[in-house]
């Protein structure tokens, strides 16, 4: 198993789990540049990092492959968030015209990802049912979805990343066995399943339990604490997951999608201990 930390590109999303929120080219701020991101990330020990992006055509790409040289960095997964936090697209939104500009959106992230041999990952713009789009409608157009989308990724070699989210985000799919089932019921061979421990620890009873049952479909970890915060900043027993992981053969990557809390040197110092200390000799 490899390590990752988060960072984000999106201003309009400095409220949310990443551990680097990067300032912006000509912005006055505190926070780190995406090059002093990068480097803390390697200088404490991550193997990769996850970037979550305001969309393909403004993604630095040319800058991340120099720093990913330069730091021995890889690119563990782009998140397409943005597309529903900065223009609120979803895919199972009632307008047609929406849809299409998110599957369009997805697109985009998913070849500039597979430029960095990576894949893509979709959890808010999911969507979720409406009055105008009921729940069944909803999944069928998931369904449809991510059927282009997997074949989209899978033109590059890489595999698409569903990730069920917790009921107060979504109610499409809220738990793994479900998630995996659905899947099989679709034939959706590209798309891989995006396990968070923190919405895992609102949905599931038995967090190591579920990752054995639908093992043939893990495809990347989110690696946080109950709290959202690191691992070990919660109440998450660690130990029985990571044997889990073991025992099913995951060799991908323990992503740390949380607060920067107290900071986000305390927290990224925080995840690599964690991540050091649970997977020594795995």
């Amino acid at each position: 198993m490899r390590s990752a930390i988060t960072i984000s590109l999106v201003p309009q999303a400095r409220r949310g789990p990443f551990v680097f929120h990067c300032r912006m080219p000509g912005e006055e701020s505190p926070l780190p540049t995406l090059a002093e991101a990068c480097g803390r990330a390697a200088e404490l020990g991550f193997d990769a990092v996850e970037i979550f992006a305001a969309d393909s055509q403004t993604l630095p790409a040319t800058e991340l492959k120099e720093l990913f040289t330069h730091h021995g960095l890889s690119l563990a997964a782009l998140g397409t968030g943005a597309g529903w936090v900065c223009q609120g697209l979803s895919l199972v939104d009632p307008d047609d015209s929406v849809r299409a500009r998110a599957i369009a959106f997805i697109e985009g992230i998913i070849d500039a990802a597979a430029a960095f041999s990576a894949p893509a990952i979709l959890g808010s713009m999911q969507g979720r049912s409406s009055d105008r789009v009921p729940l069944e409608a909803a999944r069928q157009r998931l369904a449809e979805a991510l059927h282009t989308l997997g074949e989209r990724a899978a033109r590059h070699g890489q595999v698409f990343l569903y990730e069920p989210l917790n009921r107060y985000e979504t109610d499409l799919f809220t738990r793994q066995s479900e998630a995996a089932a659905f899947l099989e019921q679709h034939r959706l061979s590209h798309v891989k399943l995006l396990c968070d421990l923190f919405h895992m620890n609102i949905e599931e009873a038995d967090l190591a339990g579920i990752l054995r049952e639908v093992a043939a479909h893990v495809g990347h970890i989110h690696w946080a604490d109950s709290n959202r915060r690191a691992i070990g900043m919660g109440h998450t027993q660690v130990e029985p997951i990571v044997a889990a992981l073991t025992a099913i053969g995951y060799q991908g990557y323990l992503s740390a999608e949380i607060f920067p809390l107290p900071t986000a040197d305390e927290a990224a110092a925080a995840s690599v201990r964690s991540f050091l200390s649970h997977t020594a000799g795995r």
